[in-house]
């Protein structure tokens, strides 16, 4: 991990990614996701693998205050349930970090610096996903206006007071204009 200083002052963590094949359609701000196999890391005990809190070290404890306590009942349900988190091996799963840009890119050298960290060891083969792009115009183009939702069956339409007042006032001017 390295960092950039952009021209309005910002510090942002990047990685540094380097291309077989370098995409062409691959710019800075671009907004991926990466997909890896997280470090291994071996055995783990339950507090580093699950973030178990441990037993109390005081009132008579003199060992086991890392174990993870009971696993279960005895003769209900006479059995450990499925899933139980217990200890073992940790990490070396594949991982996906969502919400990444690209900050540069140099053709060249085929090489990209990627905001924020990449999981895995150094070296290890990675795959990006482009996001799809989301433009404000598209969300609002799929947003429907108030006005035509339809209303849910069996549910009166809701009165609001801004919409009573608004009613009263058509009322009274059409009298005004009738009194005349």
């Amino acid at each position: 991990m390295a960092q950039v200083f952009t021209e309005d002052g910002n510090v942002h963590p990047v990685t540094a990614v380097s291309f077989e094949e370098f995409p062409t359609d691959l710019t800075p701000g671009t907004r991926i996701r990466v997909v890896g196999i997280s470090k291994g890391k071996g055995f783990s005990g339950v507090m580093k693998r699950h973030g178990f809190k441990g037993m109390p070290a005081t009132h008579g404890r003199s060992t086991k205050g890392r174990a993870p306590g009971s696993i279960g009942g005895t003769t209900t349900p006479g059995r450990v349930y499925r899933g139980k988190r217990m200890a073992g091996r940790m990490g070396g799963e594949q991982v996906t970090i969502q919400g990444l840009s690209v900050l540069e890119v140099d053709p060249e050298s085929k090489t990209a610096k990627i905001s924020g960290a990449l999981p895995g060891p150094r070296l290890s083969g990675l795959t990006i996903i482009y996001e799809p792009q989301v433009s404000e115009q598209s969300v609002a183009d799929n947003v429907p206006p108030e006005e035509n939702q339809p209303q849910a069956e069996g549910n009166p339409p809701v009165e609001t007071p801004e919409a009573k007042s608004q009613e009263e006032g058509v009322k009274e001017k059409e009298e005004t204009t009738n009194e005349s």
